[in-house]
């Protein structure tokens, strides 16, 4: 990843994107991890937490492809 992003990127909307991309993914884990068993108790609304597994995935696609986009930009500058 060092290769593809400077580890201090310049751009304030790279930067953007990565924090949303960073806290979108710990979201996502954070959610999954609440239909294990093992974290599961009879309260957790299965449906609520598919909703909002949905959500944090297209908020990682989404500074995805600003990642992507920015990058591509300044590439072909």
């Amino acid at each position: 990843a060092s290769t593809f992003l400077p580890q201090k990127p310049k751009s304030e909307l790279v930067r953007t994107s990565l924090r949303l991309l960073t806290s979108s993914a710990y979201r996502l884990q954070s959610e999954c991890k609440k239909t294990l068993p093992v974290e599961t108790c009879p309260t957790t609304d299965i449906q609520l937490v598919t909703q909002q597994v949905i959500q944090c995935a297209y908020d990682i696609a989404k500074a995805a492809k600003q990642l992507v986009t920015i990058t591509t930009k300044e590439n072909n500058n």
